[in-house]
């Protein structure tokens, strides 16, 4: 959460800073704010709310295209409310030091207390203005920016990445960075940093990944990284394989319609290659041993929101395939309840953005207990791949929109990829086996086509819903965790009272919230392939509709059973039970978002959310 962008150049920083907010404003969009360097004294604006109210602002102020050099913010908030003072840069008491921050200062009281018994009078309800008045009063005392910014980092405890200027510094910006992320950009003569790489990507696709506890200056002519000590050390280079196009809406009215529509061929990237002549299962990082594989005799997925989700569907599969006890925890709770974790464990993390913050805590917290780590990520260079034994890189490309789509898919894919891998390594399932299911996957994308190609009916269907004020989702087995991630998708999108149940539960109490015209969303299993499980489905449907429920159903193609007991249905390709969700998920994703463009709301950026949470 939180979008920062530095530059250093020949350019108007003014420009570049604001394209690069604008290409980070998914990170947080309660304020913006911009400090730019201007003949050796810094000038800043700062506003609540969207980015064109920052735009705005500039445009009526005037004199902000000179300078060369600046840092700019866009805000998801956590110390203090989203208002103009508590927006991003903040600026030291004599003016010369701007400081924007992304992450969390955890012992900002002790630090706000000492700098208030100084005499400094603070000007917001931020953790991050500590550090403005901080930095200044280092680089009062004789110091360069750098080194004030690493003697500032050596005080600081929590997550954050920061950047900063300094008015004794005109052609320097200085960054820093601890469990929050922080790239720097290469260029001709000019260079950048951000929290993403979408902030610089028109400009360079020459990238710098800093490592944990590490602090960068950037000049036009150059950059330098050490760590926190002083000592010099090399950040990672890599070369981003996208352009800035895969950032644009190319068409369609919202982010969110474009990446539904790019799941077929995000699909099909996470899973192209994946299978070796000897029939494994290919992995992008491993720093395990079969060995290793072999030995583990119990499987934790941690994750958060959407991700979570996708780790409830691989439990599934690995029990299925690989015969190993599997569950399924919430990152923000796993370290909290002392599992019992040891070397034979492996715990598999699932975050697209790989800086979720809870989700690395779980991770720091498993390696501590000796537990293997494996990583589903989208994002390469990012944290949580860095610190795990093994890697699998979903490659869904850039996913703007806050609420997750094409994230999900490919991590259902990758999932599926790590249970297969485990049972070849493990001996469990035979080669052609596995080849068997490998195949059925890369049939996937064409299904997934098929079905986004059919939801106009969806589409009207959630245009006529629009008064609605709540939903239940509900389903079995693989379709529970899908019926929770539609019920996610429509709270998040359309501020609904939405709740996803395992169908079996619904007798245990939740059926009392079933009122007349009360619409519930039904996963129904296939008819094949679960059988038992389609009959009690259809009990349940008849249970809420003789209390008055309009049902949607998402049903498996030639499933005649179950139309005449709905009031609408929508079907899906026929598939195996455990792959269904990479199908069943689409419909409810379409649904949501028409539900919340009928009502009216902000479908990319919906409010309170950000898309990578980089705080506990």
């Amino acid at each position: 959460m939180c979008g920062i962008v530095g530059y250093a150049g020949p350019k108007p920083a003014i420009d570049v800073v604001n394209e690069g907010l604008r290409r980070l404003e998914y990170r947080g969009y309660d304020s913006a704010g911009v400090a730019l360097m201007a003949d050796g004294e810094i000038v800043t604006e700062k506003r609540a709310g969207k980015l064109s109210n920052l735009a705005e602002a500039v445009a009526a102020r005037g004199g902000m295209t000179g300078p060369h050099v600046g840092i700019g913010h866009t805000r998801w908030a956590t110390h203090g409310a989203p208002t103009d003072r508590n927006a991003h840069p903040h600026v030291s008491v004599d003016g010369r030091t701007a400081v924007i921050h992304n992450g969390i200062i955890e012992n900002f009281a002790q630090l706000r207390a000492e700098l208030e018994g100084d005499g400094v009078e603070f000007t917001s309800d931020t953790d991050t203005e500590c550090v403005a008045h901080l930095l200044a009063r280092e680089v009062g005392q004789g110091v360069d920016l750098t080194e004030g910014m690493r003697r500032v980092c050596r005080r600081l405890q929590g997550a954050f990445t920061l950047l900063a200027v300094h008015g004794d510094a005109p052609g320097t910006v200085v960054g820093a960075r601890r469990n929050s992320p922080l790239v720097a950009g290469v260029g001709d003569g000019e260079y950048f940093l951000a929290s993403d790489v979408a902030a610089f990507i028109r400009h360079t696709r020459e990238a710098i990944e800093l490592g944990q506890d590490q602090v960068v200056t950037i000049t036009a002519d150059g950059y330098s990284i050490t760590d926190f000590e002083g000592e010099p050390t090399d950040g990672t280079p890599f070369h981003v394989d996208w352009d800035a196009s895969a950032a644009e809406k190319n068409g369609y009215e919202y982010f969110m319609l474009k990446e539904i529509a790019e799941q077929p061929r995000a699909v099909a990237d996470t899973l192209r290659g994946r299978f070796d002549v000897g029939g494994g299962i290919i992995l992008d990082e491993v720093r395990m041993s079969d060995q290793d594989f072999r030995d583990i005799d119990k499987i934790f997925i941690v994750a958060c929101g959407t991700s979570y989700h996708a780790g409830m569907v691989a439990k599934y599969a690995i029990e299925h395939w690989v015969r190993l006890p599997c569950e399924v925890e919430l990152a923000s709770e796993f370290r909290y309840r002392d599992p019992v974790l040891d070397r034979s464990t492996m715990v598999i993390v699932i975050s697209q953005s790989g800086e979720t913050m809870d989700t690395l805590m779980a991770l720091r917290h498993a390696r501590t207990q000796k537990a293997r780590v494996l990583a589903i990520s989208n994002t390469v260079g990012s944290t949580i791949p860095r610190e795990s034994d093994a890697v699998l890189y979903t490659r869904a490309g850039i996913e703007v929109a806050v609420a997750s789509t094409k994230a999900f898919l490919t991590q259902l894919a990758a999932c599926y990829l790590v249970g297969l891998h485990l049972a070849a390594v493990r001996g469990i399932k035979y080669v052609d086996e596995v080849a068997a299911v490998v195949a059925e996957l890369a049939e996937t994308p064409e299904k997934i086509a098929t079905v986004l190609a059919g939801m106009e009916p969806v589409r009207e269907l959630a245009k006529r819903m629009g008064t609605a004020d709540r939903a239940l989702f509900i389903g079995r087995h693989v379709g529970y965790p899908v019926a929770l991630e539609g019920a996610l998708k429509l709270k998040e999108l359309a501020y609904m009272h939405a709740e996803g149940f395992a169908a079996g539960e619904l007798k245990h109490g939740p059926i009392s919230l079933i009122e007349e015209g009360t619409p519930v969303v039904v996963v129904v299993p296939s008819p094949r392939g679960r059988s038992l499980l389609h009959d009690k489905v259809l009990s349940n449907i008849q249970e809420v509709k003789a209390r008055g429920a309009t049902v949607i159903a998402i049903a498996e193609d030639g499933d005649d059973v179950v139309a005449p007991h709905v009031d609408h249905v929508v079907f899906t390709p026929r598939t195996s039970t455990l792959l269904a969700p990479l199908l069943t998920a689409l419909p409810l994703q379409v649904f949501a978002c028409e539900l919340a463009a009928a009502k009216g709301h902000d479908i990319d950026q919906p409010r309170n959310l950000a898309k990578s949470v980089t705080v506990e």
